[in-house]
């Protein structure tokens, strides 16, 4: 179907860069200094400039400058389009068709910087146009060759690839700052001993401690940090670990996988029915069934309490339940003997030495069954045969290592001048996990009426078992 032609006379300019390295548009700026120059020489009139910056057209993102170009030449706003190269308006055979799709019927000219002009109105025109269009896709299909290659050998040497600084090195990737790699083991301990991923990073927010981009902290941009392989000194190719990285990480394995494995605990994750809002809900028990304790409110403007979950034996003040709870901890924590009884090391651990030393078994296993697959020495079959091997050693090592380390949520407390002052100052969640990991709370009906010393609260009725005595 044939359109009115539009006035060759105006026109509309675009410009794309892939990769603002420079940060402020610069090469766009350029492209279009240099297609107005043209529009001069020609006499042709400026309406519109579009601009896509830092976006490639080989990825396949939308363009949304581009797009919006189509749709104005599709309504006959402009007779010409000026662009740098043809390589600036696309990449893709595909997108090169739409384009022509547009133009032809409506006798659009494209002019450029560099490539001269494109007559697609004529079967010669448009033959020129899809040349330079498969010459563009080869000239980029090979740059990525080239670009994987030079990762691939990067990654054989242990070598940072490259890309946005990663928070706690230098842009080089390799050479550490040294403030960062301290923020990257506290974050990673207190994860450990029990803390909210939400809450250490609005800490770090509170203390000026931003991301190596100079932005807040969330709980996702935090956590995805926490899990990097590069923590632990360990490279990442293609979503895969790839080995031992020339940089030194900033946690030993062991520590970086334990905190993966937390992170990646679906426990962690909260909804809307499992986020916890009080000290003991799910924890403290009933001391007359053994089921745990829920949280609940008695009516509008009225305390909460909690109450067995199941039968309802025990209903108990949540407020004067948590603060007794929390005295009896503090209380203990500041006895002789606490240092002793509650940090006492464990003697059964796992065998970190052994299980390192089988994974890096492993990954050489994987590494010379991979050569012996790709110099013929081997068929597909024994090589997935023989991997499939080597890869269960690898994951059972790798499963040991991230359970190895396990912070004690009370480290902190046991060691604290001012007990009080460093419990208040944990989230929630660190002191769910200091609990759990010091006592058993059983809660029974309490005595009825006033009790000895003239209160109404029966500490009698509250069963603390020390889990470490």
């Amino acid at each position: 179907m044939r359109h009115e032609p539009a006035d060759p006379q105006l026109a509309a300019i675009y410009c794309r860069m892939s990769e603002d390295r420079e940060g402020g548009g610069l090469g766009v700026d350029r492209q279009r200094e240099d297609c107005e120059q043209l529009a001069a020489q020609l006499g042709l009139t400026v309406v519109r400039v579009y601009t896509d910056n830092d976006l490639s057209a080989y990825s396949g993102k939308p363009r949304p400058g581009y797009q919006q170009m189509l749709e104005d030449l599709r309504t006959g706003s402009y007779g010409s389009v000026i662009a740098w190269h043809t390589d600036r308006l696309h990449r893709s055979p595909a997108e090169l068709e739409e384009y022509i799709d547009v133009c032809e019927p409506r006798s659009v000219q494209t002019r450029t910087v560099k490539a001269g002009t494109l007559d697609l109105t004529t079967a010669t025109g448009r033959m020129i146009a899809r040349q330079l269009g498969v010459q563009a896709r080869y000239e980029v299909e090979r740059m990525v060759e080239r670009q994987r290659r030079a990762r691939d050998q990067k990654i054989e040497r242990g070598e940072y690839c490259g890309g946005p600084r990663p928070y706690g090195w230098e842009k080089n990737g390799t050479t550490p700052v040294p403030e960062e790699i301290e923020v990257i083991r506290e974050a990673a301990e207190a994860v450990l001993a029990g803390g909210s991923i939400r809450a250490l990073a609005a800490d770090l927010n509170e203390r000026g401690l931003f991301t190596s981009q100079g932005v807040h902290w969330d709980g996702g941009t935090l956590s995805r940090m926490l899990r990097r392989p590069r923590n632990a000194g360990i490279l990442q190719h293609r979503g895969e670990e790839a080995g031992p990285a020339q940089w030194t990480g900033a946690l030993d394995e062991p520590t970086w996988r334990s905190v993966r494995a937390v992170l990646d605990d679906p426990s962690r994750i909260p909804t809307r029915s499992n986020v916890r809002r009080y000290l003991g809900s799910g924890l403290f028990l009933c001391g007359v069934c053994g089921e745990a304790l829920t949280s609940h409110m008695k009516g509008k403007g009225r305390p909460s309490q909690y109450k067995c979950r199941k039968n309802s034996c025990v209903v108990r003040g949540l407020d004067l339940l948590d603060q007794w709870v929390i005295w009896s901890l503090i209380r203990r924590m500041e006895e002789p003997d606490a240092v002793e009884v509650f940090a006492r090391p464990e003697s059964d651990g796992p065998d970190l030495k052994g299980a390192q030393t089988a994974l890096t078994r492993a990954r050489e296993q994987l590494d010379q069954l991979a050569a012996a697959f790709g110099a013929g020495e081997i068929d597909m079959q024994e090589w997935r045969i023989a991997r499939e091997g080597a890869r269960a050693k690898k994951a059972a090592a790798e499963a040991v290592l991230s359970t190895a380390v396990r912070v004690n949520p009370l480290a902190e407390l046991l060691t604290a001048e001012d007990k009080g002052a460093a419990w208040t100052a944990w989230d929630l969640a660190r002191q769910r996990a200091a609990i759990d990991w010091a006592m058993v709370v059983r809660v029974l009906p309490a005595k009825i009426g006033r009790q000895k010393g003239g209160g109404y609260w029966d500490p009698d009725a509250v069963v603390i078992e020390w889990r470490q005595s």
